[in-house]
């Protein structure tokens, strides 16, 4: 199940988002998985732990059709009053989705991946109800603000806590153990500190995204359609031959 978020971590979680240089970075990070995933207009999408849906304006804005799902109903709370009646708002767990096998276009874990009990079965089910592209964006485990946030956590109460972080090598390495050696992208972004201005912004957009050390990772996985077939019983009757046929 992981962990859920409660009515003051929400909250909490909300008011950290409206922060300038959060939002920057956060504005970062929706570009990136706009670049990668490269969706169309009226194709589908599944949030896995949409959270306070942050991300489904975003989607919403490409023309798609969203979906989210999260444990805690305070979150899903707050995302209703973001998208209205524009989204599907499921409460659900992301090891255990309530859809059938390839419902989606696309499936995405957006900082939710580090707040679940087991990651490779979150991942199997993001596979499981996707059929073209999964994006998987974390919080970089060998980042500078990744080690900045293990560390606050030890000696101060913090979300991070319950968190676990990833590096990208992980991520590969779950995913081929999961699907084999399908095609895996990837690109990081916040290298450098948030106030370093738009030089630094535009800088970032060149080869720094294929860094492995931003705080932020996106990557994009392709994958395979699964189909499930069920046995047909066919009735069959010899037809009969009333003599010897000639060999």
């Amino acid at each position: 199940m992981g962990h859920v978020f409660d009515f003051h971590e929400a909250c909490a979680y909300e008011k950290w988002l409206q922060q300038p240089e959060n939002q920057l970075a956060f504005e970062s990070e929706v570009k990136l998985l706009r670049e990668m995933l490269q969706p169309r207009g009226g194709e589908s999408i599944l949030d896995i732990g949409c959270g306070t849906g942050s991300c489904l304006p975003a989607f919403l804005e490409m023309g798609m059709k969203v979906t989210g799902i999260d444990p805690s109903t305070y979150m899903l709370d707050l995302a209703l009053r973001k998208t209205g009646n524009r989204a599907d708002l499921y409460r659900g767990y992301a090891e255990d989705l309530p859809f059938d096998d390839n419902s989606f276009n696309y499936a995405c874990l957006f900082t939710s991946l580090e707040f679940v009990d087991d990651a490779r079965q979150a991942l199997a089910e993001a596979c499981r109800v996707a059929k073209d592209r999964l994006f998987i964006g974390v919080l970089n485990r060998y980042a500078i603000k990744g080690v900045e946030r293990r560390v606050k956590g030890v000696f101060t109460p913090s979300i991070y806590n319950h968190a676990r972080f990833f590096s990208v090598w992980e991520l590969k390495r779950l995913i081929y153990d999961l699907i084999g050696h399908v095609p895996v992208t990837w690109r990081t972004v916040c290298q450098l500190p948030l106030p370093s201005g738009k030089f630094a912004a535009s800088f970032e957009q060149t080869f720094l995204q294929h860094c492995p050390f931003g705080a932020f990772a996106g990557m994009v996985v392709v994958l395979v359609p699964r189909f499930r077939t069920r046995p047909l019983t066919m009735r069959y009757e010899p037809s009969h031959t009333p003599r010897e046929v000639p060999g």
